[in-house]
């Protein structure tokens, strides 16, 4: 992992508070947790794309960890707080696998975002099967839940990340 600097861990913060700020404005939320919002995941997705997957992971911890503790709490099971917050948020720090080009940053947001979908998937399998309906594959309900609301969100961090990297990429990491 690269070496915290000042200004990194000074735009980790900046990040990561106006992710939580986005994460207000719903489009559409799904009744057990999980939304579609203005962009939330954006701040965490572009700070791993400037400065690389390991201080991206920090980051969506740290968001993931904030996503916790000021929401609305659907479950205390530990397996929930890590799957469905820590590492799904975590995950979105794979964004930063391809900084370095505009074409591949769009495979770099889909690996986080799949990355938050399989450890939230992982969760629904886990905690959340008793509320599939009677007859239907806990995988099955998990994938179509969280896929309900992770689809949309890919598809608005794709655009916006694709408006928002050139005048990034104009800003020095130094």
């Amino acid at each position: 992992m690269k070496k915290l600097t000042t200004k990194m861990i000074v735009e980790a913060g900046v990040m990561i508070a106006l992710a939580q700020v986005l994460s207000y404005v719903k489009i559409f939320e799904a009744p057990y947790g999980g939304s579609v919002t203005a962009g939330s995941m954006v701040p965490i997705l572009l700070f791993a794309i400037r400065w690389g997957v390991g201080p991206g992971i920090l980051a969506g911890v740290v968001y993931g960890t904030l996503q916790f503790i000021l929401g609305p709490k659907y479950s205390f099971h530990i397996l929930s707080i890590l799957l469905d917050y820590i590492v799904a948020f975590g995950l979105l720090g794979l964004a930063g696998i391809f900084k370095n080009n505009f074409k591949k940053i769009f495979i770099g947001v889909f690996i986080g975002i799949l990355g938050r979908f399989v450890s939230s998937v992982l969760s629904g399998v886990i905690i959340w099967s008793s509320y599939a309906p009677e007859g239907t594959s806990p995988w099955i309900y998990s994938i179509t839940y969280n896929g309900a609301y992770l689809l949309p969100e890919l598809i608005i961090s794709c655009m916006l990340v694709g408006v928002l990297y050139k005048a990034l990429k104009n800003i020095p990491n130094q």
